[in-house]
């Protein structure tokens, strides 16, 4: 039987220089911003960084034009194992387009830098440099005319998969130091996210030869990810260790966690709902028993419920929100309290 290899099972191939070639090639979808071509969601890419090449695509509903309705905006963060895949390849693109007119939301998919070529913390600077570019288009008078027309910005969320999850997490963090003004950013929703350690879980050791990430993949691509010369209990890798990062944990806002029982990570993504609620963040979790890492992908069924629970939660937040608004003149959150956590669905 021939050795395992996690560089292959991903499709990589490390190159002399501590690169890597990456064996799948996608398309990049193409965007479509014209109204008139019978198209439900529009789309189209806006650069955010020339120097770096970071971009954003977004993604708006036709029907939002008629009406001039203002819709939350959804930030969302691929998952990729941090090394494969462009944001803009076809599969996510349709996914983004039916998540738009679904929620109904303004998409603002994150473009980020991949790993190795561009260690952490680099994908949470991008993340932070998006937040800033919606802050942007906010305040300039000629700023982007689909969000400063159609998207509401006290209305925002931070969402992602897999280690998209990941950067959600460290982008909520990072704007807690950060003046978005007039951004409101009302919740963060992590699908699966991604977090390890170097102690292993029952869940890790159980579901080791999962099919999607085995266990030598999962460390090989935080070994690819990480700032060279740290181990797995880094805080990017490790959020659960105590350290001086987890002091504005408590200044979080509501947040969704979505996992499955048959996901390596799902021990550390439960752990990572219980670190959160002794913080005191509002969390919603649902872990489905049954279902393992990223299986919506390739079941449908489970793709619907993820998103009507995504669906629900923006929605439900939009609606804290508003009564907060009328009772106190403010959106201010942070005396209202709503907590759930459902270790299964």
């Amino acid at each position: 039987m021939s050795k395992f290899d996690p560089y292959e099972h991903i499709n990589l191939r490390l190159n002399p220089d501590g690169t890597v070639t990456r064996l799948l090639s996608f398309p990049s979808a193409k965007t479509n911003a014209d109204p008139a071509s019978g198209d439900s969601i529009l789309s189209k890419d806006v650069m955010v960084n020339a120097e770096k090449n970071t971009k954003v695509r977004l993604y708006l509903p036709v029907k939002c034009i008629s009406t001039m309705k203002r819709l939350p905006i959804l930030f969302y963060f691929h998952g990729c194992s941090w090394a494969q895949f462009s944001a803009d390849n076809p599969a996510l693109h349709l996914e983004r387009q039916w998540v738009a007119g679904s929620i109904p939301a303004l998409i603002i998919l994150v473009i980020y830098r991949l790993a190795p070529e561009c260690r952490l913390p680099t994908q949470y600077e991008d993340a932070e440099e998006a937040l800033l570019w919606l802050k942007k288009q906010a305040l300039d008078p000629n700023g982007d005319k689909w969000v400063k027309d159609y998207g509401d910005f006290t209305k925002c969320f931070i969402s992602g998969s897999g280690n998209g999850g990941n950067i959600v997490y460290n982008a909520g963090l990072r704007a807690v130091d950060m003046d978005l003004t007039p951004i409101k950013i009302l919740g963060l929703i992590m699908n699966q996210p991604m977090f390890g350690g170097k102690h292993r879980t029952e869940s890790e050791v159980r579901f080791a030869t999962d099919q999607v990430i085995p266990l030598p993949v999962i460390d090989l691509v935080w070994e690819l990810a990480l700032p060279r010369g740290t181990d797995r209990d880094h805080r990017y890798c490790n959020p659960i260790l105590e350290g001086p990062h987890q002091d504005k944990v408590k200044f979080l806002p509501p947040c969704l966690v979505l996992g499955f029982g048959m996901d390596p990570l799902v021990d550390r993504q439960q752990q990572f709902v219980q670190m959160l609620v002794n913080h005191g963040v509002k969390v919603e979790a649902h872990f489905d028993e049954v279902g393992f890492h990223r299986i919506e992908i390739v079941d449908t069924r489970r793709r619907v419920g993820l998103l009507n629970l995504i669906k629900q939660f923006v929605h439900s937040q939009i609606e804290v929100a508003n009564t907060a608004f009328e009772n106190s003149g403010t959106d201010d959150m942070k005396n209202i309290q709503k907590v759930e956590h459902q270790p299964q669905a």
